[in-house]
């Protein structure tokens, strides 16, 4: 049987890219618990940049660790992969043009601290497939496959917690959604409460939230606030390939903010985008391993001759969804095993 050119590539894609964020989540997980947010941050993104940029592609990040004067590796707008590697690697051979969206290390002081659900992710897509969206925050409401069609971002807290309950065929009593803990949200928090619904809260990590919300029997049914936009554009790169939905408007409060988003290309500040705006590609792939021991995967665990890794690929082309486990055995090789 023959294998068709496009299916070889998201083959050699998935496997690069699963590299890339193995990698990041190794070299953090050494300053695991040593409570030097700084340093894991500034640890994952090095090791994501130089493995990025041995990938076969035309890299561009647009989703990044912030724009070019304020941060000074994996900025929005930097150019990665073999394309635009220094010394001429590219030998005039042309490669795909990816864009691509990368939270390094996500949960930086639950690294730190060595607590749950600190992951490195990376989410690609063809160019222009991914929104180029500036740093600020994101009014967020993620739900599960059932619940897509059913909740409104303009609707109260109540009507959209009946909403996915009546999706879910649950009492609103037994919907469990999950906020980050931030002073910001005390209203949200009551009127959840005062719904009916249970309410557990987060420190950080909102993207592994709303990844669990889309996964039925996680016992995780909604997220719902105000979170970053990088993590809002990778959370719906994650719900097109589980068929899930998030609901999303960007916080455009000042006139600097403002003219961030123009420069951007974005002119409508009150537009509600859905997962299918804000990852729009036709070939989504989103990426992701542990550091720290989570809900959907395992942190990084060392062991004699290497460390063992636990990862989280989905595609949208083929549509599927990988768990993989992986063994990196160093003994003057560097050996690695999928099970």
């Amino acid at each position: 049987m023959k294998v068709s050119p496009n299916l070889d590539r998201e083959v050699e894609l998935s496997s690069a890219f699963l590299e890339v964020v193995e990698r990041a989540a190794i070299a953090c997980a050494k300053t695991v618990g040593q409570g030097d947010r700084k340093q894991s941050d500034h640890v994952a993104v090095e090791s994501m940049r130089a493995t990025l940029d041995r990938v076969a592609i035309d890299g561009r990040v647009v989703i990044g660790e912030g724009e070019r004067d304020e941060a000074p590796m994996l900025y929005i707008g930097e150019q990665v992969g073999i394309a635009h590697a220094p010394g001429g690697e590219a030998d005039g051979r042309e490669f795909p043009a990816i864009d691509i969206a990368v939270d390094p290390l996500e949960g930086t002081n639950l690294c730190a601290t060595d607590a749950p659900n600190a992951i490195a992710v990376l989410a690609a897509s063809e160019r222009g497939g991914l929104l180029h969206a500036p740093d600020l925050y994101m009014e967020k409401l993620v739900v599960g496959p059932s619940s897509k069609d059913a909740v409104d971002l303009d609707a109260s807290v109540a009507e959209n917690l009946r909403a996915v309950a009546n999706c879910l065929q649950l009492r609103v009593e037994e919907l469990v959604v999950i906020v980050l803990e931030r002073s910001r949200h005390s209203q949200l928090i009551a009127e959840i409460r005062e719904a009916g619904a249970r309410v557990r809260l987060i420190g950080d990590g909102d993207l592994s939230a709303g990844i669990s919300a889309a996964l039925r029997g996680s016992g995780v049914h909604a997220v719902m606030g105000t979170g970053g936009a990088p993590e809002g554009v990778l959370t719906a790169a994650a719900m097109r390939c589980l068929n899930g939905e998030i609901l999303a408007r960007l916080v455009v409060d000042t006139p600097e903010k403002e003219a961030r988003c123009r420069t951007m290309g974005i002119t409508d500040m009150t537009r509600s985008y859905r997962s299918a705006d804000l990852a729009c590609g036709d070939r989504i792939l989103f990426a992701a391993t542990g550091v720290t021991d989570g809900t959907l995967m395992q942190g990084v665990r060392s062991f004699g001759d290497g460390v063992r890794t636990s990862s989280l690929i989905m595609q949208t082309h083929p549509h599927r969804i990988q768990f993989i486990d992986t063994i990196h055995v160093t003994d003057g090789a560097n050996l690695r095993a999928q099970f």
